[in-house]
């Protein structure tokens, strides 16, 4: 079972697939995701056959998958019985059934696609019965039945005239029974040169594993010889150091940016949108903001206090230390997936080379004996191709030797044939040639079914000597392989040995790591609680400070015999205001009696005006209609002339 999950996983890794499994995660793959790797590899079988699983149901995928694993000729492990076990398997993903039919699709993919690919041509369309009452398509139905049925008779009566006649020749039944065993032993060289190839990789893998594990082992003695437990703590140490910088103090302030980058950006999403007068506003706030803020440093700076310098100072030299220290940790994390990156590239790169011809990347003095080759048969190809261009302008002459002769033989050919019909015997020379052409491919006929019986024992001997080169030649690859797999098997018990002592190596250090983090969290955490007390107390200090100095002034100012000082005592100011808003108060009280008072005869005036206004309104309506009515039809002197208005 382990060898085919390797041959499997294999197989994924490589073109088209290109899966990128190990063991491990192959193993572990959910029955969900393992249909999906089946139908993938259906897929590359038959295209018609990639579809999302999820996306359809679970009968109808086990449907689709059982048609063309039938098509396909695929057996299923087991008895006619089974085959319920075999479906239902396959529908709920189960691995010792779907692991079967991978190894088997994977053994034999491009034979597969053939067969697919010719299954649409040679399955038989089932057309529905509705189609069928069609005269039309029921016509062309029985004629393609009719068509494939006699080209199936014609393929029996061939393959009984063959019968016959292989069955004249002596000892056919023992020729059969030899090629069939050829074809057999050829099939098992070739499983066997796949399974010796396999092998090979194998070893290669296991190899290279090995060297890769006996470097680090060497590294780490040669580190352990070198280096005394106290570097190696100390080593341990800084990486610790790193690791908790990065995750408390690097990652953490970076996601907090993020954080209210994208509180930001919601914000401002959420906002309705901002017109002219609203970016004013903003400015105007903006500006304000900006002028206290300077004054504010201009005060700072006017106080200039040593304590507040020196702080400023050390806070400026730890902002510096602070972002040395994130920009080379920020190269340092640059490096190392440099370094993953270029060593990821390099193993692509050597297993691209490994794949295309089965070797190792060449260096040093075998490139040099490589390029020397490579020249050499530079060389040998140029002469190869002088020659070859040489045939070819024979070749062109004799192809236009030939064309003359044969324009030649047409005109000898025309004029026999008027000879001919002159002489009343036209057809003549057509019939001597076709007569000689029979003797001669009588002769032949002969002469071929006199060979005949010779070169089937010739063959036979030759099948036969040839069968026996290849067992001999397989049996020191056998025994080879034999030895390769124990070789096999002791380098990867060594390796697990070394797998067992790295892990319980590495879980101490582990634990040694857990603990200094803890010691190393709990020593941040009391030196920030140190840190805000003091803070907080020296805030309070000066807060009281000030609260002491404004009291103590207050009391010189309100002790003081000179009026002046008395005057800027804040009781002095409080009072002075509180009787400045007692008299505003008066006044405006006084003024709001007034104007109760005269708001009823106030309001009676408005009235009287109002109605004094519409009365004159009327007045003048009725004076403007008056005028126009008596004006009609009457005489007016004007000027010593009388004029008549109608």
């Amino acid at each position: 079972m382990s060898d085919q999950i390797k041959f499997i996983v294999d197989n994924l890794n490589k073109e088209p697939f290109r899966k990128n499994y190990n063991l491990i995660t192959f193993d572990s793959l959910e029955p969900m995701q393992l249909l999906q790797v089946l139908n993938d590899v259906l897929a590359e079988i038959d295209p018609k056959q990639d579809v999302d699983i999820r996306e359809e149901m679970p009968e109808q995928t086990a449907k689709r998958m059982l048609s063309l694993l039938g098509i396909l000729k695929y057996k299923p492990p087991g008895s006619a019985t089974d085959m319920s076990t075999f479906r239902q398997g396959l529908v709920i993903g189960s691995k010792p059934v779907i692991y079967p039919v991978l190894h088997w699709l994977l053994q034999r993919t491009n034979e597969l696609k053939k067969r697919a690919y010719l299954a649409r041509f040679l399955i038989k369309l089932e057309v529905p019965s509705e189609f069928l009452q069609d005269e039309t398509v029921a016509d062309t139905n029985k004629q393609d039945i009719s068509a494939m049925e006699e080209e199936k008779d014609q393929l029996i009566k061939r393959v009984e005239r063959l019968k016959k006649r292989v069955e004249t020749v002596q000892n056919h039944q023992r020729m059969l029974k030899i090629a069939r065993q050829l074809r057999v032993e050829k099939e098992r060289e070739e499983f066997l040169a796949q399974q010796k190839q396999e092998q090979k990789n194998q070893l290669f893998h296991a190899v290279q594993r090995l060297q890769r594990i006996q470097n680090q082992l060497k590294s780490m003695r040669h580190a352990a010889a070198d280096a005394k437990p106290e570097s190696l703590m100390k080593r341990l140490e800084e990486e610790i150091k790193f690791n908790s910088y990065m995750v408390t103090e690097k990652f953490p302030k970076e996601l907090e940016n993020k954080k209210k980058e994208l509180h930001f950006l919601q914000k401002v999403v959420s906002e309705p949108a901002m017109g002219q007068s609203d970016l004013l506003e903003l400015e105007s706030k903006i500006n304000e903001i900006n002028t206290q803020i300077n004054q504010l440093i201009e005060k700072k700076m006017i106080r200039n206090e040593p304590i507040e310098g020196r702080l400023s100072l050390y806070r400026q030299q730890a902002s510096i230390i602070s972002h040395k220290k994130e920009a080379k940790a920020e190269e340092l994390q640059e490096a190392k997936e440099k370094l993953a990156n270029l060593e990821r590239e390099v193993s692509v790169k050597t297993n691209q080379t490994r794949e295309f011809d089965g070797t190792e990347v060449l260096k040093g003095d075998e490139f040099k004996r490589y390029v020397s080759k490579l020249r050499s048969k530079s060389t040998i190809f140029k002469k190869k191709h002088q020659i070859i261009a040489e045939f070819k302008a024979e070749f062109g002459l004799l192809q236009r030797t030939e064309e003359l002769l044969k324009q030649r033989h047409e005109n000898i050919q025309h004029q026999l044939q008027t000879l001919e019909e002159k002489k009343g015997i036209s057809g003549y020379s057509y019939t001597q040639e076709e007569l000689e052409r029979v003797s001669a491919l009588k002769s032949e006929v002969d002469e071929v079914k006199g060979r005949t019986l010779d070169d089937m024992s010739e063959m036979v001997k030759k099948l036969n000597s040839l069968v026996t080169e290849k067992k001999s030649a397989l049996a020191p690859v056998i025994k080879e392989l034999r030895q390769l797999r124990q070789k096999c098997q002791e380098l990867t018990q060594e390796c697990d040995e070394k797998k067992s002592q790295y892990d319980s190596c590495a879980a101490g250090l582990e634990s040694n790591r857990s603990k200094l983090e803890q010691e190393v969290r709990g020593l941040r955490e009391e030196c920030l609680q140190e840190e805000s007390r003091y803070h907080y107390t020296n805030f309070m200090i000066k807060n009281l400070e000030v609260q002491l100095r404004r009291a103590t002034d207050e009391m010189k100012a309100y002790v003081s015999s000179d009026q002046q000082e008395k005057r800027k005592a804040i009781r002095e100011q409080y009072t002075k205001n509180i009787t400045e808003q007692e008299n505003l108060g008066k006044k405006l009280r006084e003024k709001q009696k007034a104007v109760r008072e005269s708001h009823g005869p106030n309001m009676k005036q408005a009235k009287m005006w109002r109605d004094f206004e519409q009365l004159m309104e009327c007045k003048k309506q009725c004076f403007l209609k008056q005028q126009s009515q008596t004006s009609i039809g009457q005489v007016i002197q004007e000027g010593g002339e009388d004029r008549l208005i109608l």
